[in-house]
């Protein structure tokens, strides 16, 4: 009886997985193996591995490593020292408050800030270093999708360092160790898990940016999220956006199942 009525239960689950994850991964599937015209081809895997799409993809990496790092040396710090305070849940919802906002509407947000007219430069100019180009770099990319990502890092290292047993912290300052041996050798190993998943929640997003660089890098930063946008929507080359696709999920897929076992193997 308790089989039934768990397997009753559990068929909602099932079935959102079934229309909303594995039926779209499986359509993305088979529009790669389609060329322009529809016919049946396997170019599309072979031209993915050209150097073009071998540097959008390095490229890709190498921002997402850089906006996970970025958003991990802040979100670290920023939950250790939200766990000290004494309103420690209404800083947190102040963290949180900005993620509910409209990504286009932070975009644009931003856009004001770093403009070539926009506070920032009126800022510079201010105090006499004048106005810079900030916006449609680099920097202001990073810079923007750390802010986005910050709340995502921030969750999983908060609610570790929430679990953490203090008598541990206590044991460590008794023996004679440091406040920074304590963390380095107590608070972060046991925090680890927080850690990795609030690196896989940064990274994996991180990789198929595409309106960010669109709108706050204008097209100087390419990612696989961008090309995969460009031929679906500019190019009409379904099949080759369906690959890079499948190209994005198989990484992700791998990322997740690495960090948990790790996980599991830890526990």
């Amino acid at each position: 009886m308790r089989t039934r009525s768990r397997n009753f239960y559990l068929a909602p689950y099932l079935l959102w997985i079934v229309l909303f994850v594995a039926a779209p991964i499986l359509l993305i599937l088979y529009y790669s193996f389609q060329d322009v015209e529809g016919g049946w081809t396997l170019s599309n895997y072979s031209h993915f591995f050209t150097s073009v799409y071998m540097k959008m993809t390095l490229s890709s990496f190498w921002y997402a490593l850089l906006i996970t790092f970025f958003s991990l040396i802040i979100a670290y710090p920023t939950a250790y020292l939200l766990t000290k305070t004494k309103h420690k849940q209404l800083w947190l919802l102040l963290i949180i408050v900005p993620s509910w906002v409209n990504l286009l509407l932070k975009a644009y947000a931003f856009i004001g800030l770093f403009g070539t007219y926009g506070l920032t430069n009126e800022l510079l100019e201010a105090v006499g270093i004048g106005r810079q180009q900030i916006l449609f770099t680099d920097f202001s990319f990073v810079f923007v999708s750390v802010y986005i990502f910050i709340p995502f890092m921030l969750l999983p290292i908060y609610n570790s360092l929430e679990e953490l047993n203090p008598s541990l912290i206590h044991a460590a300052r008794d023996l004679g160790a440091s406040a920074w041996t304590t963390i380095r050798r107590v608070i972060i190993p046991l925090t680890i898990d927080g850690v990795k998943s609030g690196c896989q929640a940064v990274f994996i997003p991180a990789l198929s940016l595409f309106m960010i660089t669109r709108l706050i890098a204008g097209n100087r930063v390419i990612t696989l999220g961008t090309a995969i946008e460009q031929h679906f929507l500019v190019t009409q080359d379904w099949g080759m956006g369906a690959t890079i696709a499948v190209f994005l999920v198989i990484v992700m897929a791998i990322i997740m199942i690495l960090t948990g076992r790790k996980r599991r193997g830890a526990r």
